[in-house]
């Protein structure tokens, strides 16, 4: 073995005690929002969308697009404030996309240079639809009702369906990734994407599945009593989404000339690496709890 492969191996073993030391830190913090939900959520999810909409302009800038980047901010919280109050729902959604409008034209006729306004106003836009849109979801599926402890001859605890709605889609996720980069890392032979994110195949990709699958019978065959051939479809629209999530951040990676959104997490790079996967899922779940009343 050369030096320098015996280099990469060492890097590569770095890197992923690395992300095990911060998924360990990071779990752990999260679970306990989620076992809040309310307010507390909301300030968890408002801390995500304020870091992941720094990276995201920031990968812009490095492109030489100019986005409006207090608009697009603007439009999310817009988005997680509407989530948090139901009843004005509506109202908010429609505010928010005409003052975007309203607001974002009349800023851009300002502007020295014209070439490429009309790009910068869809990023402006793309933004808010990417992070804030899908990061109200979580909002929406947690709900406000928080965990119960009781402590009496025993000590259990019990959950508002919200919560295991989003411990689904939390550790269905997290289970498709780990999964799938240990089955991609030991078995990959067959590339998924390679014009995108060459390293994924297509054996981490089923490799990846089974955990979702297990997690949405864990969380919703005897918590929420969903029937166990709708728990298995599920889980395989989880392990899909998040691919397709993590796909979409890899494309806008490389067309904005980024290894990594930031580096704001060891082992895992910025934020935006470490949700693009859940901002698909999310959705999916939310849809599908919707959809068949749990």
């Amino acid at each position: 073995m050369s030096s320098s492969e015996s280099s990469k191996i060492k890097k590569q073993g770095s890197s992923v005690g690395q992300r095990w030391l911060t998924a360990l830190v990071l779990i752990p913090v999260v679970l306990l929002f989620v076992w809040f939900g309310g307010w507390a959520a909301f300030a968890a999810t408002l801390l995500v969308v304020i870091l992941g909409t720094l990276e995201w302009h920031s990968m812009l800038v490095n492109a030489g697009y100019r986005p409006l980047i207090w608009i697009s901010f603007g439009l999310s919280v817009l988005f997680l404030l509407a989530a948090m109050l139901p009843q004005q729902r509506s109202l908010l959604i429609e505010i928010g996309l005409s003052a975007t409008l309203l607001i974002s034209f009349p800023w851009l006729f300002v502007r020295r240079k014209l070439d490429g306004a009309m790009v910068d106003w869809a990023l402006t836009l793309s933004s808010s639809i990417y992070l804030g849109w899908p990061m109200s979801f979580f909002l929406l599926l947690r709900g406000y009702e928080p965990g119960v402890l009781h402590i009496g001859s025993g000590a259990w605890v019990t959950l508002p369906s919200g919560a295991w709605w989003l411990l689904l889609t939390l550790l269905g996720v997290w289970g498709f990734d780990g999964a799938a980069f240990f089955a991609g890392r030991y078995l990959g032979r067959h590339k998924l994407a390679p014009r995108i994110s060459p390293a994924k195949s297509w054996e981490g990709v089923f490799g990846g599945f089974i955990v979702p699958i297990i997690a949405a019978f864990l969380f919703t065959v005897l918590p929420l009593g969903v029937p166990w051939y709708l728990a298995i479809l599920l889980g395989l629209f989880i392990g899909v989404a998040a691919v397709i999530g993590d796909l979409s951040e890899s494309l806008i990676k490389r067309q904005t000339h980024v290894k990594d959104s930031g580096q704001i997490m060891p082992g895992h790079g910025g934020m935006l690496d470490r949700i693009d996967s859940l901002l698909f899922a999310v959705i999916v779940v939310y849809l599908f709890a919707q959809l068949i009343g749990r």
